[in-house]
């Protein structure tokens, strides 16, 4: 995530979110002390270093910057509550996913795969992940691809356009190409 990557500027980023907000009369001090138990509820179980300043921060944060809005007639804290916990979400699902990604080499390598192999392809599968974090198309067709479905049932499953398809297909290329994470068959 954008605000988590580094604890330095996630700090100084979420405390000028809060400030911000504080400052702008979004919250009041009531509904800080609300978000910040509802935050530390949200926090538990998550991975080690992700506290729940952390994602009270985030949460504040995507909602300043505009890639969460919110609507006119819900309320502060209980949007807040709700990016906290899709924030969660993302963490939970992030975490099950490399679990899973290690799991399936565990059980598809063979005592020939070296260790440094593995953790050089679950690392890799993380950075694909972080890299499509916020593109839902992207992340279908991973999905899709994951579960060995055809293109054309991906398109069909996820209500996708041939058009779409392809060019989320050539976007995700790119972006692979431009992380060093693609690769080409000797």
């Amino acid at each position: 995530m954008r605000a988590l990557k580094s604890k330095a500027s996630c700090q100084n980023l979420g405390e000028t979110a809060i400030g911000e907000a504080l400052s702008a009369r979004l919250l009041s001090e009531t509904d800080l002390l609300r978000l910040k138990a509802i935050a530390r509820l949200h926090a538990r179980g998550l991975p080690p270093g992700i506290g729940w300043m952390d994602l009270l921060q985030e949460a504040i944060l995507r909602m300043l910057q505009g890639s969460r809005r919110k609507p006119p007639d819900l309320p502060i804290v209980a949007f807040l509550a709700g990016v906290m916990r899709s924030i969660r979400s993302e963490h939970w699902r992030r975490a099950q996913r490399e679990a899973d990604a290690q799991a399936w080499l565990a059980a598809e390598s063979g005592p020939s795969v070296e260790p440094e192999e593995r953790l050089a392809a679950v690392q890799a599968l993380a950075a694909i992940d972080r890299l499509f974090a916020h593109d839902p198309q992207a992340l279908q067709i991973i999905a899709g691809l994951g579960e060995g479905l055809t293109a054309e049932r991906i398109r069909e499953v996820y209500c996708m356009s041939k058009t779409d398809y392809d060019s989320t297909r050539k976007r995700m290329r790119r972006a692979l190409l431009r992380e060093g994470l693609a690769w080409r068959r000797p």
